[in-house]
């Protein structure tokens, strides 16, 4: 029983020991641990995005408010940690970006074109 226990004691300290240096790490990135979990979720989300903005060429207005808000969200985790963190999905981002520039004018053409005033003849 005393074995069990010192094997759990000493498990126990190296995943904490892991986990101080993972901290470090980031701290020494120059990061909030905060906004690396935070960048993390926006990955998971980002790729989500991605494949479906591959998927879907026209979006109702209900998914285009829904991918806008989501795509803030990415933008602001990415712009919180270092470039080279996000190397790889650098295409990702840039094909998100694009769709997101394609709806915001969308949407606001169809603004401009709602609130023009129609003369009376």
């Amino acid at each position: 029983m005393s074995y069990l226990i010192t094997v759990i004691c000493i498990l126990s300290f190296f995943v904490i020991l892991l986990l101080l240096i993972a901290v470090s790490q980031i701290k020494l990135a120059g990061m909030e641990v905060r906004d690396f979990w935070t960048f993390l979720k926006a990955n998971e989300t980002l790729n989500k995005l991605y494949a479906f903005s591959l998927k879907y060429e026209n979006l109702s207005p209900g998914q285009q408010l829904e991918f806008l808000d989501q795509a803030n969200k990415i933008f602001s985790a990415f712009d919180k940690v270092p470039d080279q963190l996000w190397e790889e999905d650098y295409e990702k981002y840039m094909k998100i970006l694009d769709k997101y520039q394609d709806i915001k004018i969308l949407r606001w053409e169809a603004k401009k074109s709602v609130n023009k005033v129609v003369p009376k003849a």
